[in-house]
């Protein structure tokens, strides 16, 4: 037989593969699961989440049901050619639609001079619905990302819808919101989610969250927590492109340049699998472990708290010194200096804190009534001066530590003025 013949038969053999596999890819609801909006399987744990949950303070992934398409790449673009009558026979009937946006309270960068908008509306669109929170570390680090999205694929038809559904009752306030979309750089809509109906709608319980709803509303993917970038923006690819081949386009075309890539020295930065301390919350209500004071908690009592020099102190314990009142979500300085201590595990460390006054941070410079007078603060986070101190300008999450390396760590803040509110330490 002629080998020219068989080279071409042999091609044609593999192609006849390639389409066969899409074709049963797409049209087999055993590959193609439905998504559920009530799923509770922790056991797909990938990274950073925080919860309302007590003690969970990990990641999840629930992806089902999103198509993925073979790419053609040169160095800079990567072209899919697509096919309508396989994307018009996608078996959806295992899929649900997605709840409509419910118990909005506010808009910010919607259209119209920040009209109301519907999930409704954007019928015809990919949409990113993402749920976060502006205190939120784990809501924060992803920003980089979703911003990257919004530009490459705002154009092919997507429109990411940022949901914020606060934690604290100081993230209800809308002011509070649109300085922080306005100091993040976010310019893709974002609603305000007081009252939670639409986290409960969605039957949420996370900060972040993702939810991909392609162009008929159904849900394709849903995500939870941070990580997994390289996946979420393939199931974006997979479903513009899709509405593409709806809309009759015989091809689309993607910039095929790297995800986002994070500076280890910067707030965005964090290595998920590192072990590193938990999200410690300092209000009676709120918190998930004891103060190491013996004073303790005193629910809406203003209490002297000490810090003998002899204490030993406990990794992951915060120790506070002065006169605070317990307040449900917080601790409140009432008088005009006072002193918070931590020995924890991580590279960096955030505090989220409000009210008045600010604080001069000493990092692994000694702890207790020993800490040094040195300012040299060689692991000065975003959020600090020169000489280690910083000012309280919002409610708001504030960056006092990047350091080189994850390792144990102390930090000393020496807190000065009545008024400044204590709420949580969060770790990266």
């Amino acid at each position: 037989m002629n080998p020219d013949y068989i080279n071409v038969l042999v091609m044609l053999i593999i192609v006849v593969s390639v389409i066969l596999g899409f074709t049963i890819y797409f049209n087999n609801p055993s590959l193609n699961k439905a998504w559920s909006v009530q799923q509770k399987d922790k056991d797909l744990v990938v990274g950073g989440v925080h919860s309302p949950e007590a003690q969970f303070e990990k990641n999840y992934a629930n992806v089902k049901g999103a198509t993925q398409t073979g790419m053609v790449e040169n160095h800079t673009i990567s072209t899919i050619k697509l096919n309508t009558t396989q994307s018009q026979q996608i078996d959806k009937s295992e899929f649900i639609k997605a709840p409509e946006f419910a118990q909005i309270s506010g808009y910010i960068n919607t259209p119209n001079n920040n009209s109301p908008i519907t999930l409704s509306s954007l019928r015809g669109k990919v949409v990113l619905v993402y749920i976060w929170t502006y205190t939120c570390i784990n809501s924060i680090r992803p920003m980089p990302y979703i911003d990257d999205w919004n530009q490459k694929y705002s154009n092919k038809g997507l429109v990411i819808v940022g949901v914020h559904s606060p934690e604290f009752q100081f993230e209800k306030n809308y002011t509070n919101v649109k300085d922080a979309v306005q100091m993040f750089g976010i310019r893709y809509p974002v609603i305000l989610d007081s009252d939670h109906g639409t986290w409960n709608a969605y039957g949420n319980n996370y900060w972040p969250r993702y939810y991909l709803i392609d162009t008929q509303g159904y849900i394709r993917y849903d995500h939870i927590g941070e990580g997994d970038y390289n996946q979420i923006e393939k199931t974006i690819q997979s479903l513009v492109a899709e509405r593409a081949a709806l809309m009759g386009a015989k091809e689309i075309s993607f910039d095929a340049k790297p995800a986002t890539l994070i500076k280890p020295g910067s707030l965005q930065y964090v290595d998920l699998s590192q072990s590193t301390t938990p999200e410690i919350y300092i209000g009676y209500n709120t918190t998930r472990a004891p103060l190491g004071n013996p004073e303790g908690f005193k629910p809406d009592q203003t209490v002297s708290y000490s810090v003998p020099s002899t204490t030993n102190f406990k990794p992951d314990i915060v120790y506070i010194q002065g006169n605070w009142k317990n307040n449900p979500d917080n601790m409140e300085l009432q008088n005009d200096t006072g002193r918070i201590i931590l020995t924890y595990y991580a590279k960096s460390v955030n505090i989220i804190a409000g009210g008045k006054g600010g604080g001069v941070v000493f990092n692994d410079e000694g702890v207790g009534g020993a800490a040094a007078a040195s300012t040299s603060n060689k692991s000065l986070g975003e959020d600090l001066s020169y000489d280690g101190s910083f000012r309280i300008d919002g409610q708001r999450l504030y960056n006092l530590a990047i350091h080189k390396n994850y390792a144990a760590h102390n930090i000393v803040i020496d807190v000065k003025g009545k008024g400044f509110q204590f709420y949580t330490f969060t770790f990266g």
